[in-house]
């Protein structure tokens, strides 16, 4: 069963949470302060376009309005927001507090739409496969600063094929192991292919933004519900019915006997289905975000301000 490993879980977070109760108040002008009544945690982000010289908005080359669209679609989810996709009212759902901001400023302080645009023609890197070390050559900021998004020019035969990945954090939650931890040379991030990053009327199971919702809950430290594969552990999270093999569109019973969460943000089914965080999901990314050293340092990044 899981919840040997949840009581450990719970006792970690309830320390952390008082630790923020008592100790969250800053004089620094730079410090994003949360409110423990309604705590919010804004996440700056930075999207790298990556392109192949299109004109914007045409291609790989992402145009404003649909980049503005895909942040909008994570904290419509993240957030649980009435009247969109990303509303629920599963008793164990809930409304994360997570939201995400395209960063306001660069690493030098100039003003900044959040957006980076990259030709890939003029920039020549060797190959090191599909993964954030290759496309980090091109450029990567700092992630105490920000999130770092590429969006990929991937050919259109990848489509519904390759949607997204992302590397977590090496924390001390039970199963962190599963997460794709970078080691210590490696770099960290988000990579989403550009026929999934935003909505679209794409013919595929991921044409409305949820791969990005998918991929940013790995980089805050959840698992898939199966995760391993074992019926005694999954994800450590008590409110995801216990499973041992990966979850699409299709109801079935789960280990303990109890209908599986088909509509779970964490699970492989399609992006209209999925629209779901439960509390104990979101208790571990507020554990995440409270305790790594480089997450928690996003509340306080210059990102989030105008300069």
């Amino acid at each position: 069963m899981k919840t040997l490993n949840k009581i450990y879980f719970k006792n970690l977070f309830a320390m952390a949470l008082i630790s923020l109760l008592f100790g969250s108040c800053s004089n620094d002008d730079n410090q994003i302060i949360i409110n423990p009544d309604d705590e919010v945690f804004y996440l700056p982000v930075v999207v790298h376009v990556m392109h192949k010289g299109e004109s914007v908005g045409e291609g790989a080359n992402l145009s404003e309005e649909r980049i503005y669209r895909q942040i909008e679609i994570l904290n419509e989810d993240y957030r649980r927001k009435f009247g969109t996709r990303g509303y629920n009212d599963h008793p164990d759902g809930g409304d994360s507090k997570i939201e995400f901001v395209l960063a306001k400023q660069d690493p030098n302080g100039n003003p900044i739409n959040g957006i980076n645009r990259i030709d890939q023609n003029k920039v020549d890197v060797p190959t090191l496969g599909y993964n954030t070390n290759h496309f980090a050559q091109y450029d990567y900021w700092d992630t105490s600063q920000y999130i770092n998004i590429w969006t990929t020019a991937l050919p259109e035969d990848s489509m519904c094929l390759a949607l997204g990945l992302a590397t977590g954090p090496d924390i001390d939650l039970p199963g962190a192991y599963l997460l794709a931890v970078p080691g210590p040379d490696d770099k960290e991030g988000i990579i989403i292919s550009r026929y999934h990053f935003g909505e679209s009327d794409i013919d595929c199971q991921a044409r409305y933004g949820r791969t990005l919702t998918h991929e940013m809950g790995h980089y805050l430290g959840l698992l898939h519900p199966w995760a391993g594969g074992a019926c005694e552990t999954n994800d450590y999270c008590d409110d995801t019915p216990a499973v041992h093999k990966p979850v699409y569109n299709i109801p079935f019973t789960g280990c303990e006997g109890d209908p599986v969460m088909v509509n779970n943000y964490m699970n492989w089914s399609d992006d209209e289905v999925m629209n779901v965080f439960t509390n104990d999901q979101i208790a571990r990314m507020h554990y995440v975000l409270k305790n790594h050293l480089g997450r928690h340092a996003l509340l306080s990044s210059p990102a989030l301000k105008s300069n």
